[in-house]
């Protein structure tokens, strides 16, 4: 994987440069988009916007009540107000472009915690950034064969089965964007069987595109240089993805080669090369549904360390259209694996990779900071050292209401060493009981709501013993 590394090289050196230009480049771009719609007369153009108002309460959700010097980590009652505008254009048939401008503002004035500012003051309001959310190109079956490509920022949810791997290439700003910084090439061989060659160079702030209005000036763990931090690290992958289906037996292997660069202070300081190769199985029957995946991963760090892990889940659902409320159940058990203390000069833990977000809940993706912060950096979601046995009832009440209730039971794959006493036993692998509801309701087709309620009881992973809660209630309208 020489090559893989130089090239790599090769971009980390042209940063300034990219910077410098990348404003150009979107004049150009625009330039030839007018270009491209003057030669296409019948081309059809499209456009919207949507906004997402929260408000989240945070109770020892981070530290489990533990106070910390900076307050960093202190409870939190605050809004999220993203707002999002995006254009599209369809030249032909087989050749578009897709435009998304985001901003996702927040207001904290209601809990001890204070916008991440370098200023004394640290003012409640965070204004954020306007930023490229989604800039990209399509081309449909090119040169007449069944082969379809995108280049640009996009969006993955759905592409890559549930998300297990591909969920979130920008963690570090929570759920304002998704993207990948991405070249993806769908290879379509017959109705049932295609696969993907994707590129992806996702940095740890954004040097390709600007963004303007820059929340804060100066450097915190949240902003460098005026811009958002995205991801723990400089991140590269070359992503093989074939998905195949038989009668009621989906299939979907893959291999995925993975970078993970340093570019400061903070976790990890050497460069991580991954590989990962697993596969997905679904299979549905009447109204059962059931499958489950695998993945193993074999690398190394640059100082010699090797690098393994192994992760998947598998689950079995049913759902009952004919009865009242048309209830739906699923049971799941997820693995991840964790450092074994026993395995000096080797780690164990799961990498996983681009699915920092709230997969299976919402609450432990925080608690998981201070644990994992030597490995992915302070950014929510590096899940890893886990088992979790969920159970979960979703009841329609109505097609615009429905309630899922969920009951998980987490555990460590590993105890822990060295990790803050304060918080954690390192002795312990009983993680702790989580409860949690969501309700969701359609109230027109432009305007949904939901409330969210997690309760975490800790068990003896944890020296604190403060059960935490998490509680959210959203309004989202699209024109």
């Amino acid at each position: 994987m020489t090559y893989v590394r130089e090239f790599y090289k090769y971009l980390s050196n042209g940063r300034a440069k990219m910077r410098r230009h990348a404003l150009l480049v979107l004049l150009l771009l625009a330039a030839n988009l007018i270009l491209v719609s003057s030669v296409y007369a019948e081309a059809k153009f499209d456009y919207g916007a949507d906004f997402r108002l929260r408000q989240e309460i945070w109770d020892d959700v981070v530290t489990l009540g533990v106070p910390t010097a900076s307050g960093s980590w202190a409870d939190r009652n605050f809004f999220r107000l993203r707002t999002r505008v995006w254009g599209k254009a369809d030249f032909t048939d087989s050749l578009g472009a897709y435009l998304r401008i985001t901003n996702e503002a927040k207001d904290y004035g209601l809990g001890p915690f204070r916008a991440f500012k370098a200023d004394p003051d640290r003012d409640a309001f965070d204004p954020d950034e306007i930023i490229f959310d989604n800039i990209y190109a399509d081309a449909k079956n090119v040169a007449g064969l069944p082969i379809d490509v995108r280049v640009g920022r996009q969006d993955f949810i759905g592409t890559y089965g549930e998300g297990f791997l591909f969920m979130d290439g920008t963690p570090g700003d929570g759920s304002r964007t998704f993207y990948f910084n991405a070249a993806r090439v769908n290879v379509k061989l017959t109705q049932d069987f295609n696969f993907d060659l994707t590129y992806i160079a996702d940095p740890k702030t954004d040097i390709y595109m600007p963004s303007f209005h820059p929340a804060v000036t100066g450097n915190t763990f949240q902003y460098i240089d005026n811009k958002k931090v995205l991801t723990g690290s400089d991140e590269q992958a070359f992503v093989f993805y074939a998905r195949g289906k038989k009668d009621n037996l989906t299939i979907e292997p893959y291999y995925v080669y993975k970078i993970e660069r340093p570019v400061d202070e903070g976790f990890e300081k050497t460069t991580l090369d991954l590989n990962t190769v697993g596969a997905r199985l679904v299979y549905a029957i009447n109204d059962w549904n059931m499958g489950g995946e695998f993945a193993h991963q074999w690398g190394q760090y640059d100082d010699g360390r090797d690098r393994r892990g192994n992760g998947g889940y598998v689950y079995v659902g049913r759902k009952y259209d004919a009865i009242m409320w048309k209830p739906e159940w699923e049971l799941r058990f997820v693995y991840l694996s964790g450092d074994d203390k026993n395995s000096p000069g080797e780690t164990k833990t799961w990498d996983p990779l681009f699915s920092r977000n709230p997969y299976w809940n919402e609450l432990i993706i925080y608690t998981l900071i201070p644990e994992t912060a030597k490995y992915g950096g302070s950014i929510p979601g590096y899940w890893t050292n886990m088992e979790i046995l969920k159970a979960t009832v979703k009841l329609s009440f109505t097609p615009a209401t429905n309630l899922a209730l969920a009951y998980q039971h987490l555990w460590a794959a590993e105890s822990t060493a060295g990790l803050a006493p304060v918080i954690f036993s390192n002795s312990g692998t009983d993680r702790g009981h989580l409860p949690t509801a969501i309700l969701n309701h359609k109230f027109t087709k432009d305007l949904d709501g939901m409330l969210q309620l997690e309760y975490f009881i800790p068990g003896n992973f944890y020296t604190s013993k403060d059960n935490a809660t998490f509680f959210r209630w959203q309004l989202n309208y699209k024109l």
